[in-house]
């Protein structure tokens, strides 16, 4: 008797929620004030536990980009991370402006937080995100050298991940020459579908949207990309101390019962995603 194996069903759209945990690590660096500080610290104090209990009600796998700083700093939110199955990528050490460092610098610093994550789950990291989505010319052969499969840095596409291009050159009397490419996978990520810009003010104080402007947009961004984008990705952006605020939890839920509500659509750590492309 013949065996019939079923097709294997793709997903129609995965979303990845993603949370860069900076915490107070940017803050160290610069020296804030303890007001500012303060305001990162409520991502680890209060931020991240909502998260994970939110996450954990809706069963959703989710990925984490966190500060050198950040993980040795509150290892309770690591194991709490880890506990609840979530993948642990990197993001700088006190998420340093990559594109302000020279290459020695960034080595040491990819080095460390590699082996913070390494400590931290007994494997290395396959993600990097660079902290203020800064770059340099050569960080990201930096990062492919350092090991790791994926960045989520670049914006040069919206659903589908895609393969960083390395040496690009670009002059203003011969024009651009695209450089060929590498290893290393790019996962698109986008101003509009981060919290920060919408809800936390800048040096003009502009921000603070109102949640109900920022679901329109990333609902909407869902709805297009469910609907044009077969088995693509669609990635959020969040920070704990920006989304953990309790009428930001509200919108999130939201967003995850919007998404839930599309047929095929599903959530999952980047790392697993790729994993199956």
């Amino acid at each position: 008797m013949r065996r019939t194996i079923a097709p294997v069903t793709r997903p129609r759209l995965t979303v990845a929620l993603t949370f860069d945990s900076d915490a107070i690590s940017d803050g160290i660096r610069r020296g804030d004030s303890p007001v500012k500080l303060s305001h990162g610290e409520f991502g680890p104090r209060v931020g991240v536990p909502r998260i994970l209990e939110l996450l954990e009600r809706e069963r959703i796998p989710s990925t984490w980009f966190v500060p050198g700083h950040t993980l040795e700093t509150f290892p309770d939110n690591t194991a709490a991370i880890l506990a609840g199955g979530h993948e642990l990528a990197c993001h700088g050490w006190y998420h340093e402006d990559f594109s302000q460092l020279n290459g020695e610098e960034q080595s040491t610093i990819l080095e460390r937080s590699v082996e913070a994550v390494r400590r931290a789950t007994g494997a290395p990291p396959k993600g990097f995100r660079a902290p203020y989505w800064a770059l340099g010319p050569v960080t990201l052969d930096l990062v492919l050298g350092a090991g790791f499969e994926y960045d989520s840095s670049l914006m040069a596409d919206d659903y589908r991940p895609y393969r960083v291009r390395l040496g690009d050159q670009h002059s203003m009397t011969d024009g651009s020459t695209f450089g060929p490419e590498s290893a290393l996978l790019e996962v698109p990520i986008s101003w509009a579908l981060d919290d920060w810009p919408h809800f936390e003010p800048g040096p003009n104080r502009d921000g603070l949207s109102a949640p109900s402007k920022v679901i329109e947009i990333w609902t909407g961004e869902l709805r297009y990309a469910h609907e044009h984008a077969p088995g693509g990705l669609l990635t959020i952006t969040m920070h704990p101390e920006c989304i953990g605020r309790g009428h930001r939890m509200a919108m999130l839920e939201q967003f995850i019962a919007e998404a839930k509500a599309l047929h095929g659509v599903v959530f999952d750590r980047l790392d697993a995603y790729l994993a199956e492309r």
